[in-house]
């Protein structure tokens, strides 16, 4: 059987923040792949200003750099299980994968996740221990617990034959031992263990063309772009191919463009053959998962599993009465325009219509993949109002299921007790606990994903901002009983519009913590702070000092007004009750109950309880 030992075709894969991107930059400086007067940013493959700012990859991505001769493709991969979907069609498209883990941190709950598919896919690991220059760095220990996963994810022998490159991505250095004094002064090892281990593509470019739709990309000018792996045979510029649709049917159409990568760029090619990863346009309503074969010869391969969405939000049309003060699109027509757009390339993603014209149920794969959509409208000028996101439920054999999360806490040991008793209430059920004497203790629980909405919130009080959490999607189970999470606190409800005044805030500072700051407006049903206690309550919070001439004996002392609690995003869509919505707009975040004015809102409550009563 040929080979095409001029090629490697590998996927990066990790837990957040582990370093996958980091590694990617230093391989692409190293190789020579950049000229040396070009400008690159640091972390060059986080291409959008989310994901610079927030450190993590949201879309993957494909670059190619060479060596010693040799062409390697490397896909660095999101290490969000939100962004499942992108990992999973990824693996389709390489041989080997680079499973990368920090040296202090060791296996996650994403390391599982990713491994877990890139094993099922029988690619070739290699093991790449990063952070190696960490303080508390425990490489060989790290190791031992990558074994116990493999294991664990039912590996086979070979796959557990890995070899292990200890790296520091940061510094560009990396090695087979794993003594952090004795680094290579650059990233040689690791690639010259991509070559000797990671198998070369089977060369059939003589057999007719199959070529599989990974990812989608959207170009002005060319339309739809199908970025996709050459499975057999070869594809030119110009030629006439069938492309075998999801449905069965088959649309003819001729191969405008061919694009290969190098670097960070995109290259105009002429023709490409088995084991490459390429870009084509000229299709406009290509998909993924469909395949493209020449005419008269149509084979398509296994359609591509697509996870599933597990959460879902209503997002409206804002009605508030500040609507159309601060952001430039806010018709439902251009929503949902918006929305459609981001179907073109976003396949995780399900938009659907409801009665209302002015409304729309988005689903995702958590609360991350939606709350990141909903980031990019606002800053590109868009207004709208979101629900509390929801769980979705499935019957699964005539049984209700619903998503559940594993979840791994790492914690300061003085808030074990009071992390188990939360989780134990939001029905989360203890796996494991790891104390490895050093005062932090590690926890593993499967919960229900909606028992952990609204919850990191309440995670970073409990453990004062020590405690880290993760959590990643496992599987449907049948549903818990009872009412599972949600927010113990009732609200602090606006009951005027105008300006929050320092003295109307002073006045209410007592019953709760404010959200808002002096000369903030405000209006009628904007939630302004949470109470102490259970229960919503209306607060006057623009009501200004009467003045008079009259001296009092103990004059205004000056008081200090304790600062507003600002929340993010994510945070605002966490705290939301079903009663409420989030307004977001380009410059503001606002939290308001669904009905505005008190008087309904009591009356729609006492209908409801006499409906349950």
């Amino acid at each position: 059987m040929n080979t095409r030992d001029d090629l490697r075709n590998i996927a990066i894969i990790a837990h957040v923040d582990h370093g996958k991107t980091t590694l990617v930059d230093k391989l692409l400086h190293q190789s020579g792949t950049f000229r040396d007067n070009e400008q690159v940013h640091e972390r060059a493959m986080d291409s959008n200003d989310l994901e610079r700012e927030r450190g993590i990859t949201i879309l993957a991505k494909n670059t190619a750099i060479n060596y010693n001769s040799k062409r390697i493709n490397i896909m660095d991969t999101p290490g969000h299980a939100d962004f499942g979907g992108e990992v999973e069609r990824i693996m389709k498209m390489v041989d080997g994968v680079l499973l990368v883990v920090d040296a202090y941190e060791g296996c996650m709950p994403q390391t599982r996740f990713v491994l877990k598919k890139a094993l099922e896919q029988k690619l070739t690991p290699i093991v790449v221990v990063n952070k190696i220059d960490r303080d508390f760095a425990r490489p060989e220990e790290v190791v031992d617990e990558v074994i116990d996963l493999f294991i664990d994810l039912g590996a086979e022998e070979e796959q557990l034959e890995f070899p292990v490159v200890y790296a520091s991505a940061l510094k560009g250095t990396a090695s087979m031992d794993p003594d952090p004094n004795k680094q290579d002064e650059d990233m040689t090892a690791l690639l010259d263990t991509i070559i000797e281990t990671i198998p070369a593509p089977v060369d059939n470019s003589a057999d007719p063309l199959q070529f599989q739709i990974t990812m989608l990309d959207y170009n002005d000018y060319l339309g739809r772009i199908g970025i996709g792996r050459v499975f057999r045979g070869t594809i030119k510029v110009g030629q006439a191919v069938s492309l075998m649709k999801l449905d069965g049917s088959v649309k003819k159409f001729r191969v405008t463009k061919l694009f290969g990568f190098l670097g960070l760029k995109r290259i105009e090619i002429e023709e490409a053959k088995a084991g490459d990863l390429i870009a084509v346009s000229g299709m406009e309503e290509i998909n993924v998962g469909e395949t493209v074969c020449p005419e008269g010869q149509e084979e398509a391969l296994p359609v591509l599993r697509i996870d599933e969405p597990t959460l879902k939000m209503t997002f409206l049309v804002n009605n508030s009465p500040f609507a159309g003060r601060e952001g430039k699109w806010v018709t439902s027509r251009k929503i949902e325009e918006r929305l459609m757009a981001e179907l073109e390339t976003d396949v995780s993603l399900r938009v659907e219509n409801t009665d209302s014209p002015d409304v729309w149920t988005v689903s995702g794969r958590g609360e991350l993949h939606l709350s990141i959509l909903i980031e990019n409208l606002r800053r590109e000028g868009f207004e709208l109002q979101v629900s509390k996101p929801e769980v979705i439920i499935r019957e699964i054999d005539g049984v209700k299921c619903e998503p559940v999360e594993r979840v791994q806490i790492d914690i300061p040991e003085e808030y074990t007790g009071a992390i188990m008793e939360s989780l134990g209430d939001r029905k989360g059920e203890m796996l494991n606990m790891i104390n490895n004497g050093s005062g932090q203790v590690r926890l593993e629980f499967m919960v229900p994903a909606r028992g952990l909405i609204g919850y990191t919130t309440e995670f970073l009080t409990q453990t004062r901002g020590y405690g880290i959490l993760n959590h990643t999607f496992d599987s449907y189970k049948p549903m818990v009983a009872g009412n599972v999470g949600g927010r113990r606190q009732g609200v602090l409800v606006s009951m005027e519009n105008g300006k929050a005044s320092q003295y109307g805030i002073m006045g209410v500072e007592d019953r709760g913590t404010i959200f808002v700051e002096p000369g903030t407006e405000v209006y009628m049903g904007m939630i302004v702070g949470e109470h102490t206690r259970e229960n919503d309550i209306t607060v006057n919070i623009v009501k200004v000092k009467q003045m008079t001439n009259m001296r009092s004996a103990n004059k205004d002392q000056t008081v200090t007004m304790k600062k507003p609690r600002v929340m993010t995003l994510e945070e605002a869509l966490e705290y939301l009750n079903d009663d409420e919505y989030c307004e977001v707009t380009p410059e503001s975040i606002r939290l308001r109950k669904k009905i505005l004015d008190k008087n309904e809102r009591e009356r729609v409550e006492k209908k409801k309880k006499l409906a349950q009563g």
